[in-house]
């Protein structure tokens, strides 16, 4: 398969996202031009999106709306569960922990860390926060798929390599920090002061 750009995943999880919603409104097929009005594109961007991974619908009848859901499923690797930490047990990591989406869609946060020694023993979620010593003896035990940082931005690369020294090649990180990592590990990036800025360049070029 040919290299995918980031923003044609970022569709097609935006694309699953409306197919389930129609699909609670009992409809059962839909047209890219639908898809793309929903999506702020455009039907020939939708239709180039999903022809990157074989031929779907017909044309003039659309596509079903619960076969393409469960083709988008599987593009994304939502067929499986995985497991997820949190490092950083603080306001944003306690939101994280509560979002119910994570579960829905198979990500089961399965341990929370921090340092802090007021927060290590108290329980979150009906996870008991662990103190972050433990990381690598406790990912030897218990591999994970996914580690999610949300720790200050001078905590966050030490706590990063320790990640990767203990196998996790997924990382979510919300710490404002530029992490270096090898080139086998995939790093996210949520820059919540970079998105406001964004938001503040439209409101002041309208």
């Amino acid at each position: 398969m040919r290299k995918i750009s980031e923003s044609t995943v970022r569709r097609l999880s935006l694309y699953l996202r409306f197919l389930e919603q129609f699909a609670a409104h009992g409809q059962t097929t839909i047209s890219s031009a639908e898809l793309a009005r929903r999506g702020g594109t455009t039907s020939a961007q939708v239709r180039k999106d999903l022809s990157f991974f074989g031929s779907f619908g017909k044309r003039g009848l659309g596509y079903s709306v619960t076969e393409l859901a469960a083709k988008i499923r599987d593009i994304l690797g939502l067929r499986r569960t995985y497991r997820v930490i949190l490092v950083g047990a603080g306001r944003i990591g306690g939101a994280l922990v509560q979002y119910p989406g994570f579960r829905q869609r198979g990500f089961h946060v399965t341990a929370i860390y921090d340092k802090d020694p007021h927060k290590v023993g108290s329980r979150w979620n009906g996870l008991v926060v662990r103190d972050v010593r433990h990381i690598e003896a406790d990912l030897a035990k218990e591999p994970t798929d996914i580690a999610i940082v949300v720790t200050p931005a001078e905590a966050a690369q030490d706590v990063v390599d320790r990640l990767v020294h203990s196998g996790v090649k997924a990382i979510l990180n919300f710490a404002p920090v530029q992490l270096a990592v090898p080139a086998d590990v995939v790093v996210k990036s949520v820059n919540m002061a970079l998105e406001l800025e964004t938001l503040s360049f439209s409101l002041s070029n309208r």
